[in-house]
């Protein structure tokens, strides 16, 4: 067994049952054994909890010396080698101790060998590890480069000293989104582009256009079902869109490929992370109503996302129910080249003129909004989190101890019948059983209002979770801009090259601004509805609890 490493949290995660323990990002931990099993660490927090979190959450901290100086150095738990790429933020948590369908080898509906573009993997945010993904150790799994092709400028200048520079740290996400390739004009043109999305140009400032056959899908009858004789065991969920009302039956797999599809296309969107995995208790009753409940948001989410539920593969994730037609469609997707970098090219913008400086100072303020949001959303959450806690254990107790109190009281009355009236120890013991009845109904209400909340704060947590690493795009693009004209301002580069940046610099803030204005129209009516089914559920909550305290006092009229 290795010796204890200490190490430090990159990332957040929220533990979900008692062999997990919850980390905060820069927290110190410490490491039991440095040989991660199945991806968990096995270690303790700074609060002295011990148990479970996923290794690629945390960096373990090394001692490095020499003949000068001893110094730490830090780590990425897992990391990759030089010659291979690794991206800074963490995959979904693994599953230990299961033979997880999720994580399968899609054996039965796939040839196992699929073909990656190099160098334009989405970019995928962080929270809780919803997002970037390292590349595949799967050997089934092949890179390949892109073929030279001409740059998209018309205008090219044969001195070398007219090239803006590039970003030095291929990990950056501008770098790796492909866009900074896009904003320079690397990004070859394809001669033919069947899809095209549009940017038009609201009262408020840009906008998605809407979907033409906007639709639904819901999300129904979690099954647990087996497979190779009961071996392997999986939920198989009922999906259903509106405008088909074919049912298709997709495991929580199908819904993983589908969310790193949409990463690797939609460079500056933010797609909101999956129901998080669990390592312990996958199929107890409690966690697959979770995780339906967090699935059937994520799905409104998507279906509601003028672009993201236009893209083909959503529509081969709905409607294909045939395996053979569903592998063609797998590949496909998988193959496309309208991804990332070049999902900017399908991208149509409005001729209206936009000061960038103005852009820029809407983008900053946005950034200030989402940051705010972003903490307070994680807020609520852990206050909304302790008051369940409280409802299942600490309310729920208190009531039961003030019953248990009352009804010792009217056992006590019964005591001495000739001194005692029979009616006030009935009324007694029942005011009794009222007040356990009471902590029962605390224990029970989480289900009906809070546990939804918590749905879609996680949701918005997901969401929010994504905007820093796009907004960093925008910045980089304005970087980009303001070097090339002050590289034209010195006769270093061609006026019209400068223009060409500028141009797309444009399109990658039209779209940036539209993504922002379809995150506050939903945040408005998502918030407005939970807010008001929040409430509508504590009213008639309260009003139960009245009508037993009144039917308990009822009891005492007339004595």
């Amino acid at each position: 067994m290795s010796a204890k490493a200490k190490a430090k949290a990159i990332y957040t995660f929220q533990s979900e049952n008692k062999a997990e323990i919850s980390i905060l990002e820069n927290e110190e931990l410490v490491i039991f054994d440095e040989n991660s099993v199945d991806g968990w660490f096995q270690g303790e927090n700074s609060r002295g909890e011990k148990g479970l979190f996923p290794a690629s959450y945390v960096e373990i901290i090394r001692m490095r010396s020499n003949s000068n100086a001893t110094d730490c150095s830090i780590s990425p738990a897992g990391s990759l080698g030089n010659d291979s790429l690794y991206f800074p933020s963490p995959p979904n948590p693994p599953l230990p101790g299961y033979d997880d369908d999720d994580d399968d080898d899609w054996d039965d509906w796939d040839d196992r060998s699929t073909v990656v573009d190099d160098g334009e993997r989405g970019r995928s945010p962080g929270a809780n590890g919803h997002a970037r993904r390292p590349p595949s150790s799967n050997p089934n799994v092949h890179y390949r480069a892109k073929p030279h092709m001409e740059r998209q400028d018309s205008v090219s200048s044969s001195r070398k000293s007219s090239v803006v520079g590039r970003n030095l740290n291929r990990f950056s996400s501008f770098v790796r989104s492909g866009v900074e390739a896009f904003v320079l004009g690397d990004v070859p043109m394809m001669a033919k582009m069947a899809e095209s999305y549009t940017v038009q140009m609201g009262p408020a400032g840009p906008l998605w256009q809407e979907s033409p056959q906007p639709f639904s899908c819901s999300i129904e009858d979690p099954t647990k079902q087996t497979k190779f004789k009961g071996i392997k065991t999986y939920i198989s969920y009922r999906v259903t869109p509106s405008h088909t009302g074919r049912p298709v039956y997709r495991r929580y797999k199908h819904f993983d490929w589908l969310y790193n599809r949409l990463l690797h296309k939609f460079t500056v969107i933010s797609v909101p992370h999956l129901p998080e995995k669990q390592a312990t208790g996958r199929f107890e009753e409690d966690f697959i109503e979770k995780r339906k409940r967090r699935l059937v948001l994520w799905m409104n989410h998507m279906t509601s996302h003028p672009v993201l539920s236009q893209y083909e593969g959503f529509e081969h994730f709905l409607m294909c129910a045939d395996d053979k037609q569903w592998k063609l469609g797998k590949r496909r997707a998988e193959k496309e080249e309208m991804v990332g970098a070049h999902f900017m090219l399908t991208l149509q913008i409005p001729n209206e003129h936009q000061d960038l400086q103005d852009v820029e100072e809407r983008i900053d303020t946005f950034k200030a909004f989402a940051k705010k949001m972003d903490d307070s959303v994680m807020q609520l959450t852990h206050v909304a989190s302790e008051l369940v806690r409280k409802h299942l254990g600490g309310f729920r107790k208190e009531f039961q101890r003030l019953g248990n109190s009352f009804q010792s009281v009217s056992l006590a009355f019964a005591l001495d019948p000739p001194h005692g009236s029979e009616a006030l120890n009935k009324a007694v013991s029942h005011t009794g059983r009222t007040y356990e009845n009471i902590g029962e109904m605390f224990a029970e209400q989480p289900k009906n209002d809070l546990f939804h909340m918590l749905d879609k704060l996680s949701l918005y947590q997901g969401l929010l979770v994504n905007f820093p690493d796009i907004i960093h795009l925008q910045k980089g693009a304005f970087a980009k801009v303001k070097e090339s004209q002050r590289m034209s301002d010195e006769g270093k580069m061609d006026q019209a090259e400068a223009d060409g940046i500028r141009k797309r610099c444009r399109t990658v803030g039209f779209a940036l601004q539209a993504e922002m204005s379809h995150f506050h129209q939903q945040r408005e009516v998502d918030f407005k509805d939970m807010m008001q089914a929040y409430l509508t559920e504590q009213i008639a909550f309260y009003q139960r609890v009245v009508q037993q305290l009144e039917r308990s006092l009822h009891m005492y009229d007339g004595l």
